[in-house]
């Protein structure tokens, strides 16, 4: 019997920590596992997460806390180190990198030290998070050095997942050269289980006619948050029993909060925190008439597809990946970024229940279309052809900076994080004999 395909995750954030990346790490694991693949995953330490039923497969690093930033954390470099060379050297046929941060330079090290091909998913869209999170960099600077270090990382690896073609075509006006495949994440077949709307508003004290407006996902600047409250206030105008649910926690939670009362709409708009993701978060998804939305730099924007699955319209921009995800008609309705035109919308969803019923129904058949399994299927592929199953390893140097090198020269830290410098190790030739993939959407 031939040996299942092995593969080695690396990355900055993963559960407990909930967001986009943590999310789509998970659900891929999943699926590659019924599809026979074998996966390990090196990620940070959070100090909260329980040791009963702890998957064997996830390798828990010592990690510091992030200046400015409670929810991220810092893997330590000498403990991922250890960690990493504690691993067998022909222990994983790829090596799967999914943030830009420390993990970056941990897995190419490795994928180098041991002749294995090495791909990286572009999540993060670097240039937006440097101009929230370094606002005193002159933004003509901020997108200088975001694609200089991008162009930096992108040479590091074998092969580039993009989570959209709107992300890939980013990439390639940065000059990056490395092989693009386009892959989103998909939904799992439990994202689809209905959630019970009556629980939801039962226990947020909402009656079961009054009309909802909601928003799930982080708390931060880039989600353009300050932008929906704007647009809630001239639903409320409109609507005046109209209630707006933001579900999630970051860094701009405390100014959120603050423009919700100067506009006096505290009374109307619920901030309910992270919610479970097996239970809570589904029933909000289908409590809402309306899911909202209006990021600038999501390079997906999984949470429109969950929204859907659970048959709430959609009202949202249509920018960089959800530009990629959203199909007017199909469950959404996309509208430019005027608080004018978006509240339009929204309201008319509101209050035309006809409507909503019809756009809901079209929610959850678009959903289906976006099977995790089936994109399950096309990333195995990749790895299988950039492993070159069978291909006989060929190791690379065995050198790794110590502490004091990564401490000092290039940027390293969680993407709400104010960004700290390290060095990026110096790169390995390329893994000779190794086959690459082709350029292409799967």
């Amino acid at each position: 019997m031939s040996q299942p395909l092995r593969v080695l995750f690396v990355s900055d954030v993963y559960f407990p920590r909930v967001n986009g990346v943590s999310t789509s790490i998970r659900t891929f694991r999943e699926d590659l596992e019924t599809l026979g693949i074998e996966t390990t995953l090196v990620v940070p330490e959070y100090g909260t997460q329980a040791a009963a039923g702890a998957d064997v497969r996830v390798i828990r690093i010592p990690s510091g806390r992030v200046p400015g930033d409670p929810e991220d954390r810092r893997m330590k470099w000498g403990a991922l180190k250890n960690a990493l060379r504690a691993l067998p050297r022909d222990g994983f046929d790829v090596v799967h990198i999914h943030t830009p941060f420390v993990a970056h330079y941990a897995g190419a090290w490795f994928a180098r030290r041991t002749g294995t091909p090495c791909i990286a998913t572009y999540h993060t869209f670097f240039e937006e998070y440097l101009h929230h999170y370094v606002p005193v960099l002159p933004r003509r600077i901020g997108r200088f050095v975001a694609r200089h270090f991008t162009r930096s990382q992108c040479r590091d690896v074998d092969a580039l997942i993009a989570p959209s073609e709107p992300m890939r075509e980013v990439l390639e006006a940065y000059g990056v050269k490395t092989p693009i495949h386009v892959l989103p994440t998909g939904l799992p077949a439990d994202r689809f289980r209905p959630g019970d709307r009556a629980k939801f508003r039962r226990d947020a004290g909402i009656s079961d006619d009054q009309p909802l407006m909601t928003y799930v996902g982080r708390v931060a600047h880039e989600k353009n948050i300050e932008f929906l409250v704007r647009v809630f206030e001239r639903v409320r105008a409109r609507v005046p029993a109209a209630v707006f649910v933001i579900a999630g926690e970051g860094p701009a939670r405390e100014s959120v909060r603050q423009l919700v009362a100067s506009m006096g709409l505290a009374d109307s708009v619920r901030f309910v925190g992270y919610l479970d993701r097996n239970a809570t978060l589904l029933d909000c998804y289908a409590a809402g008439d309306v899911f909202v939305f209006a990021s600038r730099t999501e390079t997906q924007g999984l949470v429109l597809l969950e929204a859907m699955a659970q048959g709430t319209p959609v009202v949202s921009t249509a920018e960089l990946g959800t530009k990629f995800v959203l199909k007017e008609g199909a469950g959404a309705r996309v509208v430019a970024e005027r608080v004018e035109e978006f509240a339009e919308a929204a309201s008319l969803l509101l209050e035309d229940r006809a409507a909503q019923r019809t756009l809901s129904a079209s929610a959850k058949e678009y959903a289906l279309t976006w099977s995790s399994l089936r994109l399950a299927q096309r990333l195995a592929d990749v790895y299988r052809s950039l492993s070159g199953v069978g291909a006989e390893r060929q190791p690379g140097p065995p050198r790794i900076p110590g502490p004091r090198k990564l401490e000092r020269g290039f940027i390293c830290a969680a993407p709400a994080a104010k960004l700290t410098s390290v060095s990026r190790p110096a790169r390995g030739r390329k893994h000779g004999g190794k086959t690459r993939v082709d350029r292409g959407r799967l």
